[in-house]
């Protein structure tokens, strides 16, 4: 290869890792506009980044239920795991935003899909004592008595957390 060649590999490369960078930080910080501009183009709406995180995991992780809606109309998937195994029902869960839990749901999050170690969104709800995101989760059909990986439930999950509104809303409740 020449020199030439290979300068202009170098250009392109640094081009290309600025713009994704650029798209990325736009999920991130809810730049519902940009986003929508690139998914014109032909962006892939669940493009990931280096750690997993798909552009759904960082609009929604970060409350931005305009891009979130957006990529989820794009055919975003809302049931994509990153590295850590989590899911963007999860991270709403564990944030506490009901909002955003109500439109992964009804764009087809499963109330019951659980990380690696077993946990669920009931969990993550549960034990950050978000009783809004535990009801709605329960009226949606998620499992109270499901057991994560070393056999605890929401309710015991939440006690040991020290909730103290989660605990009596779920079955079990430990004292």
């Amino acid at each position: 290869m020449s020199d030439d060649h290979d300068s202009g590999n170098a250009e392109l490369d640094e081009a290309t890792i600025r713009l994704a960078a650029e798209i990325f930080n736009s999920a991130r910080n809810g730049e519902t506009e940009k986003l929508r501009g690139w998914l014109a183009q032909g962006l892939p709406p669940n493009m990931c980044n280096d750690k997993g995180d798909s552009l759904l995991m960082l609009a929604s992780y970060h409350g931005y239920l305009d891009a979130t809606r957006l990529l989820l109309e794009q055919g975003a998937d809302p049931e994509m795991y990153n590295d850590n195994g989590h899911h963007p029902l999860s991270g709403a869960a564990f944030k506490g935003d009901l909002a955003m839990a109500e439109l992964l749901v009804a764009h087809g999050a499963s109330v019951n899909a659980r990380s690696p170690d077993d946990k669920t969104a009931l969990m993550f709800a549960a034990m950050f004592d978000n009783a809004e995101v535990v009801d709605f989760l329960l009226a949606q059909g998620a499992d109270p008595n499901a057991t994560d990986s070393r056999g605890m439930t929401a309710s015991e999950l939440a006690s040991a957390m020290g909730a103290t509104q989660a605990p009596a809303m779920l079955p079990g409740a430990h004292t």
